[in-house]
């Protein structure tokens, strides 16, 4: 299986250097003094999450013919928005496919930027998304079963070498598993002395019994839809796991309870907003197996039900 190669992220980066923010890694003052801690703020992108990358580097490198049948995408809320924005920035249509049960929060974001949201039952996104194909004509671009989605998603990784060389650990969401797949291809080329470990929820931590059993291993819809953690609710492809096998140094799972302390403490110590999906990364720093030196977690989203924060950090 052909993985995606540095170049390929740098290609990336010169597509979507002037349609994303160069987020900021900010030191967390209160972390451990063995274990330097840098917040990479994806929330801060103008969809409020990292997907805005990888969907720009998808739709910039298809053809105009191809942009002109519009897009169709299938997502649990991030990726959704992200190809809504990234359609009407180029002016195309979008069709996205969302599960019912999305946070009403990024179902509204998706409309708001103009896409045709279509919502599905669980664990029918795919197949919806194929019938919206067959009526629309559109290019479909999946949420992380793709090298151009993918290679957006590393620039991340570039920027983070940039910024903090000597790092040591980058703490990585995984679920579909684009995003670890892309960080992990630019940090491993980058900075080759950093370990790379990817975080899930404890309930969806399909990718850690994968990994340990060196094969895809399938978790029912109800049982990965028990986190709450909504974006990490997907399982890897083919071609993510491939990546996952040869990039990470292993998967950190973290308990409920966990993610929301995580949550908790992103808002009030550093005064970031985070969905649950997008806390996991400091879960996995709390806990006493991330070795020593300068440690960076993703922050990957902050698309969360005003009520759902509340919740959480008056709890």
């Amino acid at each position: 299986m052909q993985l995606i190669s540095l170049e390929d992220v740098q290609a990336a980066a010169d597509r979507v250097r002037e349609a994303v923010i160069r987020t900021p890694l900010l030191p967390a003052r209160w972390g451990d003094p063995q274990r330097p801690l840098w917040i990479k703020a994806e929330n801060l992108q103008p969809i409020g999450a990292f997907k805005i990358r990888g969907a720009f580097n998808a739709v910039g490198n298809l053809s105009e013919s191809e942009r002109a049948r519009g897009v169709v995408a299938y997502s649990s809320g991030n990726h959704a928005q992200a190809v809504a924005y990234v359609a009407a920035a180029f002016g195309i249509p979008a069709h996205i496919v969302m599960p019912q049960e999305t946070p009403h929060v990024k179902v509204q974001a998706t409309r708001d930027h103009g896409a045709q949201v279509v919502l599905c039952g669980a664990g029918e996104r795919e197949k919806v998304a194929g019938e919206v194909l067959e009526q629309t004509g559109g290019v479909l671009i999946p949420p992380f079963d793709h090298p151009d989605v993918i290679a957006g998603q590393g620039t991340i990784g570039l920027e983070i070498a940039d910024d903090l060389p000597d790092v040591q650990n980058v703490l990585i969401p995984v679920s579909g598993g684009g995003l670890a797949s892309g960080i992990g291809t630019a940090i491993r080329a980058r900075c080759p002395n950093a370990k790379v470990f990817g975080v899930e929820p404890e309930l969806a931590a399909d990718t850690a019994e994968s990994l340990r059993r060196g094969e895809r291993v399938d978790w029912s819809i109800d049982d990965r839809n028990r986190t709450i953690a909504d974006g990490l609710r997907s399982q890897p492809s083919a071609l993510t796991f491939a990546h996952l096998q040869r990039l990470l140094d292993g998967v950190i799972t973290v308990s409920e309870n966990e993610i929301r302390a995580a949550v908790r403490e992103l808002a009030v110590k550093a005064h970031l907003v985070s969905e649950p999906s997008g806390a996991v990364g400091l879960a996995a720093y709390r806990q006493s197996s991330i070795p020593p030196g300068p440690t960076v977690m993703v922050l990957s989203g902050g698309n969360i039900e005003p009520s759902a924060l509340a919740d959480i950090v008056n709890g």
